[in-house]
């Protein structure tokens, strides 16, 4: 039985391993060059494997460009965008699926429609209202709308809150529960996949965001990774194996967030409620 069942699913597992392949390619690639002297980059036919390797490459960018600020800005406001959007969504979420109170049926649509707008069709009204209060130039325009709520999160998190029988929340209130203990003590908990995937999309999304840092932040000293990337690239567009070394340090924390997180997160996308 159990070698038939191999036989059965040898294809799709070939498959998805040359799909991972692919996948893994790049980044393969990436830091294998990153290892490379800038002549050994040149040379025609490329080879895969250095023939030396260049370790230099990543002392030299913590030298050239102040890697250690850069990356203490972006954990700065990464944590921050995942403490906002872990405080706002869930709280939108449990509120229009839970708690009955008067437009909870209107709210939830007009959640769903604002993800129809792209970013491009609200960029010069959010800038216009930061720059009138005076916090253009700083972290709080990266770090307040968090503190709103994402509607793609409110949505996964509202499509979790379903699933969970009310049943549950109405022995609580019977018992004498208010509504912010049954919050705190029964939903969260019974919430934590999910709040773990909005926790890594939110550290996905905020860790390589380049746009919002882009728009508020004028000074060097202030900058994201990716703002510091960007000035790297144009002072040595030309060291490639300098610039995959500083992408391969921009590459890391996202790999080793996501590979501690990977159970979590596959059981938050899953979204299935509350296990019998």
């Amino acid at each position: 039985m159990k070698s038939i069942k191999l036989k059965k699913s040898l294809p799709v597992h070939s498959i998805l391993v040359v799909i991972g392949i692919a996948f893994l390619a790049p980044f393969l690639w990436m830091l294998l060059t990153s290892l490379k002297s800038l002549e050994e980059i040149s040379t025609f036919p490329l080879t895969i494997w250095p023939e030396v390797f260049q370790w230099s490459n990543y002392k030299d960018v913590f030298e050239i460009i102040p890697f250690a600020k850069y990356f203490l800005n972006t954990l700065l406001v990464t944590l921050a965008s995942v403490v906002g959007q872990l405080f706002a969504a869930p709280l939108v979420a449990y509120s229009i699926t839970k708690i009955e109170w008067s437009g909870r049926k209107w709210i939830f649509p007009i959640v769903i429609a604002t993800m129809l707008l792209p970013f491009q069709v609200t960029m010069i009204p959010i800038y216009m209202i930061f720059k009138d209060l005076g916090l253009t130039g700083s972290y709080w325009p990266l770090i307040i709308p968090t503190f709103t709520g994402a509607p793609l999160y409110i949505f996964l998190l509202r499509q979790f809150f379903m699933s969970i029988p009310d049943t549950i929340i109405q022995a609580a209130r019977i018992d004498g529960a208010s509504e912010s203990r049954i919050y705190v003590t029964m939903i969260l908990p019974l919430c934590r996949p999910a709040l773990a995937a909005v926790a890594i999309f939110t550290f996905l999304y905020t860790w390589s965001d380049f746009m919002g840092p882009l728009l508020y932040l004028n000074n060097a000293d202030m900058y994201t990774l990716t703002l510091g990337l960007q000035a790297f690239l144009a002072e040595h567009y030309t060291e490639w194996g300098l610039l995959m070394a500083a992408s391969a340090l921009f590459t890391l924390p996202l790999i080793i967030m996501f590979f501690f997180a990977q159970k979590q997160f596959i059981e938050g996308i899953t979204l299935t409620g509350i296990k019998g």
